[in-house]
């Protein structure tokens, strides 16, 4: 049977696969696409994650899309929130009549020759039968994201098979989990395990969060006032844009400072909580990491509902390392006992390249972790292939809108100039490989070995910037020297 051919193929229907369906349709509407989701529903992550009080850390001014503004009085929102903003996108916009269900992407070949990928794709029956089906298009623009969506992370614990109660990663959350009345312990210290806290708190009989090393952890009001106070007042759009470069220009100062001046915001960030937790708390041993700001993501609380959970003692921090599960609960090597009928693993992702694709340009697999990344989004010597991946110390749409915008003018540039490749590739002896990420967080020093490269100048340099990325996405040359074209 013929494949079957689209301009471009979008790998992914969650949050950057709907935004990426979204631009291509408005700036390139002569190119026909096609979605490709290996679930059976839109919403990516936000469909996936089932635990208790999933919500975001990033505020929706930052994450929603430029294109649709957030109009919900909660700036901090739940997933089911978020998940219904994403498909409300989809289905205004007749996305989701571009999307193919139940097609999960295996590999995608380039030819050459043919100026075009192949790519292969699982699809799945009702019955769970599978069947290779191929598709073929002359961009490949990749919004799975960046972790394995089959299993999280969890460390090898010893004694797992002696606990008589239950054990849980939240990536693996089900409806059945009964929590109310139950005693449960919470291994982890990032957002995960903040989120979960508070809510599981609710009606648990006694939550404890057990880490090895604390988090920073800062307060926000989950409603923003001021930009409730602009949307009574103002044009929805023009209220939107105006507190989102708010709170773009606000993350950035504060990540600034916090490079420049990590003392200072680390002593600002603990006199909050020991303000949220009251004078008597051990701020030092349970919220005062061993790092500066920013060297890991810091993790977000909505009006303070970790901190109000551990003062009404309805929720403890317990810092120390584990020892070995028993029957009842966890020993830790400090000898103390937690009693616990329900262990909840929040201890990370696993990273994933290009959603797991086996990829190859004319034969050859690419090997990613010995790549270059061009721009944040494209890598080195793989022609017409893209990847939408967010911001680590900002929302993941801000970058991903910047992404899509970039990927549909250089689509319409290669139409315009009858070219069918466009292929970065580096011809400065000078430049050198660096981690793509320089983040100390557990889930990306586990994988950086793998992840692509970013080089030491530009455009082979990551900004982590808006501002930066703005100037050299939107407004930057698109026939550069370094893209080349044929």
């Amino acid at each position: 049977m013929q494949p079957e051919h689209v301009d471009v193929l979008i790998v992914g229907a969650g949050l950057s696969g709907i935004g990426a369906g979204y631009h291509l349709q408005t700036r390139c509407p002569t190119k026909s696409y096609v979605i490709l989701e290996g679930r059976d529903c839109i919403g990516g992550t936000w469909d996936l994650f089932r635990y208790p009080g999933i919500r975001s850390d990033s505020d929706m001014f930052t994450l929603g899309y430029s294109f649709k503004p957030w109009t919900d009085p909660k700036a901090i929102a739940d997933g089911p929130q978020i998940l219904n903003y994403v498909r409300e996108t989809a289905a205004e916009n007749g996305i989701d009549r571009h999307i193919r269900f139940r097609h999960r992407v295996k590999r995608a070949s380039w030819s050459t020759p043919d100026a075009r990928w192949t790519v292969e794709a699982e699809r799945i029956s009702g019955e769970g039968a599978t069947e290779l089906v191929r598709f073929t298009c002359n961009f490949l623009f990749l919004c799975s994201g960046y972790y394995k969506y089959e299993a999280g992370y969890t460390p090898e614990f010893k004694g797992t098979a002696d606990f008589a109660g239950r054990i849980v990663h939240p990536q693996k959350w089900t409806e059945d989990i009964d929590y109310a009345g139950k005693r449960v312990v919470v291994i982890g210290s990032g957002a995960t395990a903040v989120t979960l806290v508070p809510e599981l708190a609710k009606t648990a009989a006694q939550v404890t969060m057990l880490q090895r090393s604390p988090t920073y952890v800062v307060s926000r009001p989950a409603q923003d006032p001021l930009a409730n106070k602009l949307r009574r007042n103002l044009p929805a759009r023009l209220a939107y844009h105006l507190i989102r470069w708010r709170n773009v220009m606000w993350g950035m100062f504060f990540f600034q400072l916090s490079r420049r001046r990590p003392a200072k915001v680390k002593d600002l960030i603990l006199k909050g909580v020991q303000m949220a937790l009251g004078p008597g708390y051990d701020v030092a041993t349970h919220f005062t990491p061993r790092y500066n700001p920013w060297d890991q993501r810091l993790c977000l609380v909505p009006d303070g509902d970790l901190f109000k959970a551990i003062r009404e003692q309805r929720a403890s921090v317990v810092t120390s390392e584990i020892d070995t599960f028993t029957r009842d609960g966890i020993r830790l090597k400090d000898g103390r006992e937690l009693a616990a009928d329900i262990i909840v693993t929040a201890t990370g992702l696993v990273l994933q390249v290009v959603g797991g694709l086996e990829v190859s340009v004319d034969g050859g697999a690419v090997d990613f972790a010995s790549t270059l990344t061009y721009k944040g989004m494209m890598y080195a010597d793989v022609p017409n292939m893209a990847s939408a991946f967010g911001y680590t110390n900002a929302s993941w749409t801000l970058k991903c809108d910047l992404t899509c915008e970039y990927v549909c003018r250089l689509i319409n540039y290669m139409d315009r100039h009858n070219f069918r490749q466009c292929l970065p590739h580096n011809d400065d002896p000078e430049i050198t490989a660096q981690p793509s990420l320089d983040f100390t967080s557990g889930y990306v020093q586990r994988s950086v070995a793998k992840l692509p490269k970013q080089g030491s100048k530009r455009p082979w340099r990551l900004h982590q910037n808006y501002a930066l990325d703005i100037v050299s996405l939107r407004f930057g040359r698109i026939d550069d020297g370094v893209m080349q074209y044929s």
